[in-house]
């Protein structure tokens, strides 16, 4: 594995996003523990780690709607503290439970990816033309729920609200994609939709870097290329997924001994060994 804090880049480009050295304490509670990490051009990302890890925490200092407790965050050349967060807002895709439920119940899926250019939560706060619209229904087309942009999105299956989201995110043609545990609620049927889809969008050159959270490996979509293993706050390893998400690894990030398969079709299983 590799050392917390060891930078993944050299002679890359300008990173993205960085955090370096952030931690995050609340009531006493240590959240997140000198969390270094970079995400460049080209770079597609999971952070993997069990239930209060700290995932979430790093995915809202990410979007700009946390402060680390101490540490630096860089979005775009920007450090968070020296920006307009507002403005920055606009140039990151963010879809997240906490979003969702943030949304009106009887908006329109057309008009929850369209707010997303000015990274509101209701239309009527800034104008929109006709040109937005359309590219809304272009983007919710292209993930297969173009049939639903005049639904409220509260009557949209899980499944589908997270297609919705997931349009929402590239509406702004963003720098990055922030996505945490976007197949939480899903059925089998549901998940597999979504992690196809993704891995289509990776698949393409033009699709900004993503950011994908998740607990299991399974929902890892193949063409995602980096991991950073968390636990209990704290970078276990990061860096190329091949060469860091290994048997060892992976045991250490969850507390179990695990098997852990990389199968040919470019997806992960893990599963705990008999005692």
């Amino acid at each position: 594995m590799t050392a917390p804090g060891v930078g993944q880049h050299p002679g890359s480009a300008t990173p993205l996003l960085a955090l370096r050295d952030v931690s995050l304490s609340r009531d006493g509670q240590v959240i997140l523990d000198r969390v270094t990490w970079e995400v460049a051009p080209g770079e597609h990302w999971v952070i993997l780690g069990r239930n209060g890890s700290g995932k979430t925490s790093i995915v809202r200092i990410a979007a700009l709607y946390l402060h680390p407790s101490i540490g630096e965050v860089i979005v775009l050349g920007e450090r968070l503290g020296h920006m307009d967060v507002r403005r920055m807002r606009t140039r990151i895709g963010l879809a997240s439970s906490a979003l969702a439920g943030q949304l009106r119940r009887d908006l329109p899926a057309r008009d929850v990816v369209m707010t997303a250019k000015h990274a509101a939560l209701e239309p009527w706060w800034h104008a929109y033309s006709a040109e937005d619209r359309r590219h809304a229904e272009v983007l919710l087309a292209g993930l297969g729920v173009g049939q639903l942009a005049d639904r409220p999105f509260a009557t949209l299956s899980s499944g589908e609200q997270q297609r919705v989201q997931l349009a929402r995110t590239l509406m702004i043609e963003p720098a990055f994609v922030l996505l945490d545990e976007p197949t939480a609620g899903l059925d089998l049927g549901g998940r597999e939709g979504l992690v196809t889809a993704l891995s289509r969008l990776v698949a393409d050159a033009g699709t900004p870097p993503f950011v994908l959270v998740t607990h299991h490996v399974d929902e890892i979509p193949p063409g995602f290329t980096h991991v950073v293993l968390l636990s209990s706050g704290r970078v276990l390893g990061q860096g190329p997924i091949d060469t860091t998400l290994t048997e060892s690894a992976l045991s250490e990030c969850f507390g179990v001994p695990l098997t852990l398969e990389h199968r040919r079709d470019g997806r992960f299983s893990a599963w705990a060994r008999p005692r």
